[in-house]
């Protein structure tokens, strides 16, 4: 009796297990019903089913990376790159996804795969060599990725980023191609250049304007001040002569004579009668 309650316990506690079942977060779960899907809608969590009847498929939810091979592909010029990619992708509707590969993820890799390539080939066809290494090529990644987001809708895959890793050019254009693009460079640095030349000129004129504007602004300033002083000064000049005309002209006689004779190496010849020695020998010059 023991033995057989034992055994429905054991049975209990299997039927019990395979009942439940766990989604994480990190995980899509689609529910079979004797093969046919049922239902592809669980939030994270615990969940049940029926053992036997029911069984329980989960895929990772997460941005996965497919690192594509490199392939060699034809540009617009005829010309053969090696381009080696890799996208970032996710499946974004679990019921559409095990629909249309079966739930077999190397199916949907395969086709992804294929998706990504045949775009990068349609673009790189319809570009130049130079356009496919230039800055045109993030552009072109947008546009890899638009087309193949769309195409790889009817897996339940959603394309969230395309990117090249490398472009590989064949030996024979490889030199012409650096020759090109340092030739670019080297039109950019002369623009660049030009651009500098054309914004010191314009500095050093713009400083050259303002320094006249405050040359003659001192300049004002200073003839201003200067014919105030010339003013005070004829003022005072004035004011002293109008006290004592005698002693204004005996002063300004012995300033004439201090230049006058002052490097004793000077020789004038003057009529003793001129009004310069009028205070030589004079009644005046004895007071």
């Amino acid at each position: 009796m023991n033995r057989i309650v034992l055994i429905l316990i054991a049975l209990l506690a299997i039927v019990g297990v395979s009942s439940a079942f766990i989604v994480s977060e990190t995980e899509y779960a689609i529910k079979f019903q004797l093969g046919r899907v049922v239902r592809a809608d669980y939030e994270p969590g615990l969940h049940f089913k029926l053992p036997f009847v029911n069984n329980v498929r989960k895929y990772d939810r997460r941005l996965l990376t497919l690192d594509t091979n490199a392939e060699k592909m034809l540009t617009s010029e005829q010309k053969f790159v090696a381009v080696d990619s890799f996208l970032k992708w996710h499946i974004v509707d679990p019921r559409r996804f095990y629909t249309a590969t079966q739930g077999n993820e190397q199916v949907a890799l395969s086709r992804l795969d294929s998706i990504v390539k045949d775009r990068i080939r349609n673009q790189i066809a319809s570009r130049t060599l130079a356009e496919v290494v230039s800055e045109q090529r993030v552009s072109t990644m947008q546009d890899i990725t638009r087309v193949a987001n769309e195409a790889a809708q009817g897996l339940g895959i959603e394309v969230v980023d395309v990117r090249i890793k490398a472009i590989e050019l064949p030996e024979d254009v490889r030199e012409s191609v650096f020759r090109r693009m340092a030739a670019d460079r080297q039109k950019e640095a002369n623009l660049y250049r030009f651009e500098g030349r054309e914004e010191a000129e314009r500095i050093r004129a713009n400083a050259d304007r303002q320094a006249r504007v405050i040359l003659a602004e001192s300049e004002r300033d200073g003839q201003t001040i200067r014919g105030a002083g010339d003013a005070i000064a004829t003022d005072t000049y004035a004011r002293a002569y109008g006290q004592d005309e005698e002693f204004f002209a005996f002063y300004r006689s012995l300033q004439a004579y201090g230049n006058a004779f002052g490097n004793g190496n000077d020789i004038m010849v003057l009529d003793a009668t001129s009004d310069f020695f009028d205070y030589f020998g004079s009644e005046s010059a004895g007071k």
